[in-house]
């Protein structure tokens, strides 16, 4: 009975973390936290909205309050500047200089819009998503913000057959004879963009200043049901620093506080499922992180550099990096330190991600995510098969004892002392351990939720086929046959394990196939292909061991070897899996700290 309560509990924590987890992130993105109320200029006071006020003389550049009112700014407009590469379809707003839309050629937005590129950044629609960048100047100096107007010396950019980089410029002066040259490099084969705001002083008099970098966005929109939504991931900030190397700062912690902190050698990013955005400073840098609430309903996460000095007739090169594009774990891991870490696989990374290398090298051989799913699989209960043997011929043996279990609560059910004194001298004389069908479990368990995590935050699997009718890996089963399959695999499992001596807990444990199938119609169809292949085969070595156990020819080895050899299988496979992680994670960064 024990055996029974433990698996109870192991699976309906399972479960409720699953949909805790699901609605804390649906909560988060359907009811986005009240911005809270953004100040007034006072009078004599230049600001513009969501630009970080310039420093007095001296000082360097600190963040401060939007000098806007309480209403909604629409996104100031221009001239837009097309460019296209073999990577992006992006527009530069002549205001600002933004970087306003940006759809990525290689990642169609659905497979029925194949010919569509997917809209990372965009500055229209429900939501919106957009890279900024500027200087700041000491005392109101000339220094263009992103509200400042630039001219283009062209409309339109294409990176031609045979070339390698690709530069956008973009011009802006000042009477006083400072002059601003605002160039992005568009690199082949690359979702790095090198930005440079370089400074031609003209003036009479030294200039000084320094650059921001910035994102702003709104919360993301989802359907109005929970389950109807299907896995929801996090989406918001993500600061890096050399003390916290991956930090979550929601929607609700910039509205609740504005973060002002220095930074040296971080980055900062706004991430979502599968992609982000990530403005990557120089090595040896340090910035001010910031963060804020402007027009009401747009959040705002950026970086300010130190105040630089360009004497008369010098020129002075603000240089900095921007990423945007997929969550690929080894182009980010070459680009920044923990960068990488935004494939966030959550505190279970040290197990994720020597599973995702070893999906990699699965699919580099089957070229088909589906059926590398299906092997990774097949090796997984390859490496816990003593484990699961374990665990199934001590349920087999409990099921044997089943009707002699039931005997003893008629006899002594009203005495529970009476009762377990019963149980325990059977087991002992049916050599018979309760516990052995747990712990294997139970040290399954962590393996079981880092691949979930894996295939959830896999963008490979972001419109991979499989077969048949599963024609996108990432999203539900569109005729939900495998959740019903799934379903079906966990009835049989049932059916094989004992049934608890408890009617309540009997009822509950039959109920969970049906919990299992309802959760997993909304489930990514490579997530339930390969929990239904993992039942199968459960249910092939669990059946074949209960009837070598209910035929007698195995009846008691669980016993004879007892506790010892599951301990010892236990930490067998422990070993295994922190070598394996070691191999994987033997490189020069490694997972930091997360806060969710």
């Amino acid at each position: 009975m024990e055996n029974q309560r433990l698996l109870l509990f192991a699976a309906l924590m399972f479960v409720l973390f699953l949909l805790w987890q699901n609605w804390m992130e649906f909560k988060a993105k359907k009811y986005p936290p009240p911005a809270p109320p953004v100040a007034t200029a006072p009078a004599g006071v230049a600001g513009q909205a969501g630009v970080p006020a310039p420093p007095a003389p001296g000082q360097d550049v600190l963040p401060a309050a939007p000098t806007v009112g309480t209403g909604p700014q629409a996104l100031g407009g221009g001239q837009r500047v097309h460019v296209a590469t073999d990577l992006f379809d992006a527009e530069i707003d002549t205001v600002g200089g933004d970087l306003r839309r940006v759809g990525l050629r290689t990642y169609p937005e659905s497979i029925e819009q194949r010919d569509q590129p997917f809209q990372l950044l965009k500055d229209s629609g429900p939501e919106i998503f957009i890279a900024q960048s500027g200087l700041l100047a000491p005392s109101n100096g000339p220094a263009p913000n992103h509200n400042a107007p630039f001219s283009a010396e062209q409309t339109e950019y294409r990176l031609a057959d045979g070339q390698d980089a690709l530069e956008v410029r973009l011009h802006w002066s000042d009477p006083s004879g400072v002059k601003v040259i605002k160039t992005y490099t568009f690199r082949r084969g690359s979702f790095l963009v090198e930005l440079n705001q370089r400074v031609e002083n003209g003036g009479a008099s030294d200039w000084q200043g320094a650059q921001y970098r910035q994102f702003q966005r709104t919360p993301p929109k989802t359907s109005s049901s929970f389950f109807g939504s299907g896995v929801i991931t996090y989406t918001g900030a993500v600061i890096s620093t050399p003390e916290e190397r991956y930090q979550k700062i929601s929607f609700d912690d910039i509205a609740k506080q504005e973060l002002n902190k220095s930074v040296k050698d971080g980055w900062i990013a706004m991430i979502q499922h599968y992609f982000l955005g990530a403005w990557i400073p120089n090595a040896g840098e340090t910035d001010d992180f910031y963060t804020k609430v402007v027009g009401g309903n747009r959040y705002v996460v950026g970086m300010r550099g130190a105040v630089q000095a360009v004497p008369v007739g010098a020129t002075g090169d603000f240089r900095t990096r921007l990423y945007v594009g997929p969550k690929l774990p080894d182009v980010l891991s070459d680009i920044a330190p923990n960068l990488h870490l935004t494939v966030d696989y959550g505190a279970l990374t040290i197990i994720a991600e020597p599973l995702f290398w070893l999906l990699k090298w699965i699919h580099a051989i089957v070229g088909n995510w589906g059926w590398a799913i299906i092997f990774l699989t097949i090796l997984i209960k390859l490496a816990f098969y003593k484990l699961s043997e374990t665990s199934y011929r001590s349920m087999a043996n409990m099921r044997r004892l089943a009707p002699e279990l039931t005997r003893l609560k008629e006899l002594y059910g009203e005495d529970k002392q009476r009762m377990n004194q019963e149980m325990m001298a059977l087991y002992k004389r049916e050599k018979v351990n309760p516990l052995g069908g747990c712990l294997p479990i139970l040290v399954q368990i962590p393996v079981f939720i880092a691949l979930y995590w894996v295939l959830v935050e896999s963008v490979q699997l972001r419109q991979a086929p499989f077969m048949l009718w599963i024609k996108d890996m990432a999203i539900p089963d569109p005729y939900y046959v495998l959740p019903l399959i799934m379903g079906v695999t966990m009835f049989v499992q049932q059916k094989l394990s004992p049934a608890p001596p408890d009617p309540v807990q009997a009822k509950v444990m039959m109920a969970l196939p049906v919990v299992f199938t309802f959760m997993f119609l909304w489930f990514p169809a490579g997530l339930v292909l390969y929990w239904v292949v993992n039942n199968m085969l459960s249910i092939a070595q669990q059946w074949v061991i209960t009837k070598r156990v209910e035929s007698g020819a195995d009846s008691g080895k669980n016993a004879a070897q007892g506790g010892g050899k599951v301990a010892a299988a236990v930490g067998k496979q422990v070993g295994k899996l922190v070598d394996l992680a070691k191999q994987s994670l033997a490189g020069p960064t490694k997972p930091g700290k997360r806060r969710k």
